[in-house]
């Protein structure tokens, strides 16, 4: 960490300074001020984890008002994978939007978001024939993959897992597995919504992945019915739900009933696409195909665009004029995503995310070594976490995780919680990231631990 005196000069993008410094303590000043006019503009419900105003990102740092430059240890919750500002994208954006911003594809189409398309149904797993919709959050796309499966099947209800997370629109806070803060008091939610149990490695009591999967095929035939089922979503690597990698054969063998019930397989890779766990999708990791997948977060840059990618009888499904939106598939975040696509591509960001998951695992098993309160590290690609607990009972440790975070706020390191239980430190940074300045962030973690 550098310590200086007055703020650096801040040109913004991947020309910034990579490196993790001090100008004030955090919150500074600025941001001090910027805060205070937060609070009296905009909805409480609205929170925020770091209180610090932004004013530029690039590469692993984010640089406030006051002149503080932090590692980036959240990437705006996976989406930067590409770093803020890549110049592929700023070039991309730029020139669309001398061109025009908006004309409403289900108007006027465009070749940006055929483009988009095209190239998604090439990524996606599987080599059946595909199809795609554009929307803008991921949450949007969620709703609209099970709008899409109710369609094709004639069939209503629908299947998640503990622990998940899908959104805070109606139908998806409905799918969400935890009450506070996304759910509370915000009901009635959409009906015909179920839940089953997860495979859970660190807390199943060591359940195989076919073991767990029979366990939920069960309550799902006794509670459901697979001839009411329209759907099975899933998140392949959970991550609200505290990043939970289920056990291996899990994910398969839901995979295999579905298919033999006439049930859509959706896999909500939102948090988990875009080269993330060190593969286009998290799927590939264990081959699966599923029927729908659903793409968000690092799909753009930072723009805001997501997608349902399927089955094109199944995408066919709807009627002409079933799906779309006024700002779905928006010209400047299709430009975004195909220029953001190119720079995982040509810049090997799949194969740098498995070099960041190998240092995440090594340092961080180290450090569970030495400290019990570490339960468990998990993770694939640059999406790791560790779960603390209680070392004598292996209850969660919400108190310690928020002391952990804080001090990792305070001394200049993006991190996020997470988990049902509020024990998870998640790491997501951007693809862009420097092992100097990963370790270095990782090195603040332990101070935080070892402080706590």
């Amino acid at each position: 960490m550098t310590l200086v005196d007055t703020p650096a000069t801040m040109t913004g993008g991947p020309s910034l300074a990579q490196e993790r410094r001090l100008v004030t303590a955090i919150p500074g000043p600025r941001s001090q001020e910027l805060i205070a006019r937060k609070a009296a503009a905009v909805a409480s419900g609205v929170g925020h984890t770091l209180p610090i105003s932004v004013v530029s990102a690039g590469g692993g740092v984010i640089v406030d008002a006051d002149g503080n430059s932090l590692i980036d240890l959240g990437s705006g919750i996976a989406v930067t994978g590409v770093g803020n500002s890549a110049p592929r994208v700023v070039e991309a954006v730029t020139a669309q939007l001398n061109s025009f911003t908006h004309t409403c594809f289900t108007v006027s189409p465009y070749e940006g978001y055929v483009a988009v398309a095209e190239k998604l149904n090439e990524l996606t797993p599987g080599d059946h024939v595909k199809r795609t919709a554009l929307f803008n959050s991921g949450a949007e796309a969620v709703e609209n993959a099970v709008k899409i499966a109710r369609h094709y099947t004639k069939k209503q209800a629908v299947v998640a897992f503990d622990h998940a997370y899908h959104g805070r629109t109606n139908l998806t806070m409905g799918l969400t597995a935890k009450n506070i803060p996304y759910k509370s008091g915000f009901g009635p939610f959409a009906s015909e919504v179920y839940r089953a149990p997860l495979s859970y490695p660190f807390r199943d009591g060591g359940l195989s992945g076919a073991e767990a999967a029979a366990r939920a095929i069960s309550v799902i035939e006794k509670q459901v019915g697979a001839e009411n089922l329209a759907a099975i979503i899933i998140e392949p690597i959970q991550g609200e739900g505290g990043f939970i990698v289920p056990a291996q054969g899990f994910l398969p063998a839901l995979v295999e009933w579905a298919a033999a019930n006439d049930v859509v397989f959706i896999a909500d890779e939102v948090q988990t696409g875009f080269a993330r766990t060190g593969a286009w999708f998290a799927s590939e990791h264990e081959g699966i195909v599923p029927d729908l997948v659903v793409a968000a977060k690092g799909i753009a840059g930072g723009l805001p665009l997501s997608a349902v990618t399927g089955r094109a009888e199944i995408m066919d499904s709807a009627m002409a004029g079933g799906l779309g939106g006024t700002y779905g598939g928006n010209p400047l975040a299709c430009a975004a995503a195909l220029a953001t696509i190119e720079t995982y591509e040509e810049d090997g960001l799949i194969e740098r995310a498995r070099e960041i998951g190998a240092v995440l695992i090594g340092r961080l098993n180290a450090l569970r070594t030495a400290d019990p309160r570490i339960g468990d590290v998990r993770g694939r690609g640059a999406m790791v976490a560790i779960e603390l607990v209680d070392p004598a009972t292996g209850a969660p440790d919400a108190a310690l995780t928020n002391a952990v975070a804080k001090y990792a706020h305070a001394n200049g390191v993006v991190v996020l919680t997470c988990g049902t239980y509020g024990n998870v430190i998640r790491f997501l940074p951007p693809l862009t990231i420097s092992d100097e300045l990963l370790i270095d962030g990782l090195s603040v973690v332990a101070e935080g631990l070892k402080n706590a």
